[in-house]
């Protein structure tokens, strides 16, 4: 061991050397230090060197693993699926991949790491966060956990997919949990490979990064590493996998726990017969607990510590709290996490785990972004509702701690967080600053049933109402015409809207069902999560006969008559907003600025994505990059972009080779259409092009 150790440190004392060449005093000090024999470890060769540079390297980040000195770690080395009993985390070992290579980085994620900007053109670099090399400090692990998956009980789950390397603590004194997803085989890998393609974790990169630069709390994506090592993939589930890039992403969060780390300990489940690997193990329930509030809650810990019911009540209500805020914050932009189960639920109230999650181009209020969501579980409308839910079953899950009639009885602070942070961001996305009225609710109620009921778009039109002056502006009349014009070309035409409801069921699996509809409708209900997805597509069927006999005319005209109708009740209320204002000019100034830093300009369109990531499975990673500094300025305008500003998305094809597949974003995509060209004119701040409305996610 202290050879292995010996031999690290030289290697890391000569990279130093080469690196600091240029102070002589810091070389010096530093091999006084290595020849000392009672200091030569590596902590001390990384303190030192963090000391002189305020800064990090590879080799010197500060690791303090925490969690794996609080919670008990499996006793089995080997690794092979099973069940983990009696324990947190499993040890792992690396599983590497050929020829690493870096797709993106995130330089204001990695700087949580106190890592110098400079790392990132490291051969190491990838060699470490590609899982080929261990980072001195790190001590590789995966996470036991289970959850409520659709509603039901899963019994353990775990990281199948994804490896503890270690916290790093910053010169702030910030904790950050570091852990590689799509690194390979881990105890909880079930049935899978344990890796990634390039097309979803591209998708987790971007938005992790997306949500953060939009102000919601979210788990921070440093680096996208793909590889030539590959892995079968189904894309299509129609029996014709084709081999695909193992992909890993650097993800950093303060903690990786989630609802579904407390769900271990769960007795057998009556609905599904299945239970937690760590059934009565009250003592690990209060290891975990008081660990994770201490480290996470720690003003609650140090109120409450003496106290261990008041302690846990006030960690649930902080969490009950800190989730409600969340799920507001999605609302407000728009998106959709598409699988909120337990497990994907944090504990600390970030957004976690990016599967296939998606922004809402055209308002509807049963968006649902998952197109494996069959019964509409996880639509834009019933994410508060299934938040809270979930909240619900993290109450049950710590029960033994303290007893569930405590608990239940605090959900109610859910719905009033909720309300009073939604409610807060919406005043200001329109931009009512000033004065706050009870019917303001009301007025965002109608601008959202317009924006369904014409088929607007959600992001811009929130965006274009800072272009309206306060009233009595001598331009505000001509203002409230622009805008109204731009709404309109928002708005969904009729073939969008036919496209859009045209089923996407099978046409066999549409016709047995109608059968049984005719012949046998009592055992429709008995089917669950199938006749949910049967119901919705006779809807479809449905809406899609109202618009037989419209035209573009008569729509456009319902249109104009809805959104005048909205922006007369509008302007009533901006003139108490004017009220007694002795500079209108100034006050629609300050106030646009307000309403353009809520009301996002871009966002992460499932059509950014897929265009970037076609380019991506040709080798050409610049497109990423791109689109990775646009999402870093979501609410800029075309002045502050400098360049972007110009910029139209790459005319890469939806036809590919066997790397893609012609691969949609994290799952399905454009079966049958992959003769479609993405359209080089289509800026990032426009309504999907005709070609993006055949992507699906699941």
């Amino acid at each position: 061991m202290f050879r292995r150790f010996a031999a690290e440190t030289c290697a890391a004392v000569a990279r130093l050397e080469r690196r600091e060449r240029e102070n002589s005093l810091k070389t010096k000090l530093l091999r006084s230090l290595v020849g000392t024999p009672a200091l030569c470890t590596w902590r001390c060769i990384a303190s030192f060197h963090r000391s002189l540079n305020n800064m990090s390297t590879l080799e010197t980040l500060n690791f303090d693993n925490l969690v794996l000195r609080s919670l008990p770690i499996d006793t089995e080395s080997e690794i092979f699926t099973r069940q983990v009993s009696g324990a947190c985390f499993s040890k792992m070992k690396l599983s590497p991949v050929e020829n690493p290579t870096l797709v993106c980085h995130s330089s204001s994620a990695l700087s949580l790491l106190d890592l110098k900007e400079t790392e990132v053109h490291e051969k190491n670099f990838c060699e470490y966060f590609a899982g080929n090399k261990l980072i001195p400090g790190s001590e590789p692990a995966a996470h036991c956990y289970c959850g409520h998956q659709f509603g039901y009980f899963s019994g353990q789950l775990g990281d199948g997919a994804a490896m503890y390397l270690g916290e790093v603590v910053n010169k702030k004194g910030e904790r950050w949990e570091i852990q590689l997803k799509g690194s390979g085989l881990t105890p909880y890998s079930r049935t899978a490979d344990g890796r990634k393609v390039l097309r979803s974790t591209i998708r987790e990169f971007l938005c992790s990064e997306a949500i953060f630069n939009l102000g919601i709390p979210t788990t921070r994506a440093g680096s996208c590493v793909t590889s030539d090592s590959r892995v079968l993939r189904d894309i299509f589930y129609d029996g014709h996998p084709i081999h695909e890039r193992c992909t890993i992403v650097l993800r950093i969060a303060p903690t990786f726990l989630r609802f579904g780390s407390f769900e271990i300990f769960k007795p057998m489940d009556p609905e599904t017969g299945r239970k937690g690997p760590s059934v009565d193990r009250t003592d690990i329930l209060i290891q975990m607990l008081d660990y994770t509030i201490k480290t996470f809650y720690t003003e609650i810990w140090d109120k409450f510590k003496e106290d261990k019911q008041k302690l846990y009540l006030e960690f649930f209500r902080e969490v009950v709290r800190r989730t409600a805020r969340l799920v507001a914050d999605w609302q407000c932009v728009g998106w959709c996490h598409g699988v909120l189960n337990t497990d994907n639920m944090s504990i600390c109230g970030v957004t976690i785990d990016y599967g296939p999650y998606g922004f809402m181009d055209r308002y509807d209020p049963d968006f649902i972004c998952n197109a494996s969501d069959d019964g509409g579980r996880y639509t834009y409308q019933k994410q508060p509702e299934i938040c809270k839910w979930n909240c619900q079953k993290l109450a049950e899950a710590i029960k033994e701690a303290i007893p569930l009639s405590e608990t239940e009885k605090e959900l109610g602070i859910f719905d009033e967080e909720f309300s009073r942070h939604y409610t807060q961001k919406m005043r200001r996305k329109l931009g009512l600053l000033n004065t706050d009225l009870p019917e303001d609710g009301l007025l965002v109620e109608k601008f959202m049933e317009t924006m369904k009921m014409t088929g607007a778009d959600f992001t811009n039109c929130f965006r274009c109402l800072s272009r309206l002056p306060l009233p009595g502006s001598s331009d505000y009349d001509s203002a409230v015409t622009e805008v109204t014009e731009y709404i309109l070309s928002q708005c969904a035409t009729v073939e969008e809207l036919k496209t859009s409801y045209k089923p996407t069921m099978d046409p066999r699996q549409l016709q047995m069902f109608m059968m049984l509809m005719q012949t046998n409708p009592g055992i429709l209900n008995a089917l669950g999560r199938g006749f949910s997805a049967f119901v919705k597509e006779i809807e479809k069927m449905e809406k899609a006969k109202e618009l037989q006999d419209m035209t573009q005319i008569s729509k456009t005209d319902e249109d104009r008559k809805l959104w005048t109708e909205w922006f007369l009740q509008y302007t009533e209320r901006l003139k108490l907003e004017a009220k007694d204002c002795s500079d209108l000019e100034n006050a629609s100034k300050l106030r646009s600025q307000v309403m353009n830093s809520v009301n996002p300009r871009f966002i992460l369109r499932n059509y950014i994505a897929e265009n970037a990531i076609r380019a991506a499975e040709k080798g050409d990673y610049s497109e990423v990059q791109r689109v990775l500094k646009l999402l870093e300025n979501p609410f800029s305008e075309a002045d502050d972009l400098g360049d972007l500003s110009e910029l139209s998305l790459g005319g890469s094809t939806s036809t590919t080779d066997a790397d893609s597949g012609a691969a949609g974003p994290s799952g399905a995509a454009t079966k049958g259409d992959n003769s479609q060209t993405c359209d080089t004119a289509v800026q990032y701040d426009c309504k999907p092009p005709e070609w993006a409305q055949a992507l699906r996610v699941s």
